[in-house]
């Protein structure tokens, strides 16, 4: 049997990819804050006083994945909890002043390391990049929740 040729499995560029994006985040941005966990910052600034729940759609994160994202960023006094007034079982996130500069901060090594993360891409090349990454992250989305994706027209 014949060895296979990687290079044309998603999977296994998407996961070359990650690992880059991996080693330079620690590098260029932060070894204590996460992708992810920037990424419930950053959906914190657009959008303050989200439950968790929508949280965890907004950045793509699953239900156990964004309660452990929040638990931490919690215990470094990134953000604060609030009980939503309307529903006193829902509480509503918010980042602390802390959180804030911490996203600010992060923000402009983020944007660095991007430019890092693309150089081998030109301007147009990366239009196309986003475009077709987007389409096929949007496709797996509905792989992971079949039910909508069937409903979704074509």
């Amino acid at each position: 049997m014949a060895a296979v040729d990687l290079s044309t499995h998603p999977g296994h560029l998407a996961r070359r990819l990650q690992q880059a994006h991996y080693l330079l985040w620690n590098t260029m941005v932060s070894e204590e804050i996460t992708s992810p966990q920037f990424a419930v910052l950053n959906a914190l600034v657009a959008e303050p006083g989200l439950d968790q729940r929508t949280v965890g759609e907004r950045v793509g994160l699953d239900r156990s994945t964004i309660a452990e994202v929040i638990s931490r960023l919690g215990r470094r006094g990134l953000l604060d909890k609030v009980r939503d007034p309307q529903d006193g079982r829902r509480f509503l996130l918010r980042l602390t002043d802390e959180g804030l500069r911490t996203h600010r901060k992060l923000t402009v090594r983020t944007a660095r390391m991007n430019q890092v993360f693309l150089a081998p891409l030109s301007a147009e090349e990366q239009t196309v990049f986003f475009d077709l990454i987007q389409r096929v992250s949007d496709a797996a989305e509905g792989l992971r929740n079949p039910a909508e994706s069937l409903a979704a027209p074509s």
